[in-house]
């Protein structure tokens, strides 16, 4: 994998936080994702959200799996600590590191692929658990790193650039994270910055398990099956001495409207879908009217964007274990080895 590092110098009058940092100084490397990519735009999100707050990077772990999306950490917060695990498991290896050192902000970036499907149940035992953390799923629909095939949360009907129609049902991150107790439930779409810098702000600040399900749409798979300028056709149809691809380069989708508001985005593809903003009057605090809320938008055809639930006093998995404030990693022998006396004891109240 190639990485492209940006220039160490920049502007000296670039605006700084509290902290005399600037926004490069959240920055990662050069994107290698394909030109147009919602994930790009999420990942300036998160650059921008970690600036304002003015969070010190070396206080921020990101935890990712594989996907197209777990490969964004690289592009955000060089300065911080950084963990790439295998496809799905990247709950698990945050759950560790959270019981390790609760002093860090713990931010988890999977795509559908990773989190709904191959690592479907550790997202699940992570959400319950009530891990405090803000897990950032880019839902594309599609497996972009293996040619566009549906992913679990595609919606049934939706057609692949071959043409093919989904028949499966598609799992809804976001009314799962509601059934499962998540204390900070919401849903954004890439190109609506400035919904999604403040849900990230929230989420970060939020003290449990913070989900946040954001459409982001795939600009590499729009060629169809047909086309004399799709790939394979040209492949099919050339003699080449090697195998090489070119993605053309795509506008960024982006929109605005108002709260209570409905948006209709057309796709790179051209399909179209409707997203509905909450109003400035909707409730958070009440999970069964979210879910109620959620699916009879999602029956009329539309994606409910902004917080769609929120717990005013969430329960972290340290307080559910009682464990102890100092982080793990900071005890020291006495701590770890109090002696036979308190092993008795230990030994005694679980008889």
């Amino acid at each position: 994998m190639t990485y492209l590092a940006k220039p160490r110098l920049h502007h000296p009058k670039l605006p700084a936080n509290k902290l005399g940092y600037t926004r490069r100084d959240y920055e990662g490397t050069v994107s290698t994702l394909c030109a147009g990519c919602g994930h790009d735009s999420i990942s300036a999100a998160i650059v921008q959200a970690c600036f304002e707050l003015d969070l010190p990077p070396h206080r921020i772990a990101k935890l990712s799996g594989i996907g197209c999306s777990s490969k964004t950490p690289t592009y955000f917060l060089g300065n911080s600590h950084g963990f790439n695990s295998v496809h799905g498991r990247m709950p698990s290896v945050l759950t560790g590191a959270n019981l390790a050192n609760r002093e860090l902000v713990y931010m988890g970036v999977s795509g559908d692929g990773d989190s709904a499907s191959i690592g479907f149940g550790q997202f699940a035992h992570a959400i319950r658990r009530g891990v405090n953390m803000v897990y950032v799923v880019m839902n594309n629909g599609v497996y972009g790193l293996t040619k566009g095939q549906f992913s679990a949360t595609a919606d049934k009907g939706s057609k692949s650039k071959r043409g093919v129609m989904n028949v499966d049902e598609s799992v809804d991150m976001v009314g799962v994270a509601l059934l499962l107790g998540a204390t900070f439930v919401a849903r954004s779409f890439s190109g609506d910055k400035e919904q999604l810098v403040p849900l990230l702000e929230a989420a970060i600040l939020h003290e449990g398990a913070a989900f946040i399900d954001v459409i982001s749409p795939c600009v590499a798979f729009n060629n169809h099956e047909g086309s004399t300028k799709s790939f394979d056709y040209v492949r099919e149809h050339n003699e080449a001495v090697n195998r090489l691809d070119f993605m053309p380069p795509r506008a960024e989708i982006t929109t605005q409207y108002e709260p209570g508001a409905v948006s209709e985005v057309v796709q790179h593809d051209g399909s179209v879908i409707r997203l509905r903003k909450l109003a400035d009057d909707y409730d958070p605090h009440d999970r069964i009217a979210a879910m109620t809320y959620m699916q009879e938008r999602q029956a009329a055809g539309e994606v409910v964007t902004g917080l769609l639930y929120v717990d005013p006093q969430p329960e972290d998995l340290h307080r559910n274990l009682n464990t102890v404030p100092v982080p793990l990693n900071q005890l020291g022998e006495r701590e770890l080895v109090p002696g036979a006396a308190a092993l008795e004891q230990l030994n005694a109240s679980l008889r």
